[in-house]
């Protein structure tokens, strides 16, 4: 039981790591390219590509998880 709490938990967290994200990418993505070649760019970019390590280290916690169940 505490483990699909706990993965229920991950879950939630995981879908705000992506909202994060999908945030930081439309942020670079609105940019004008000026700025998206400069470090405002570079590290918007480097945000985006750190949540979506994140988010796919959440999805492996979760499948760990859903195989310990």
């Amino acid at each position: 039981k505490a483990l699909k709490e706990l993965s229920g938990k991950l879950a939630d967290l995981k879908s705000d790591l992506e909202d994060l994200k999908d945030e930081e990418q439309e942020y670079y993505d609105n940019m004008p390219e000026s700025l998206q070649a400069g470090e405002k760019g570079d590290t918007a970019q480097s945000a985006v590509d750190s949540l979506d390590n994140a988010v796919s280290s959440m999805d492996d916690a979760i499948s760990s998880i859903a195989d310990s169940i």
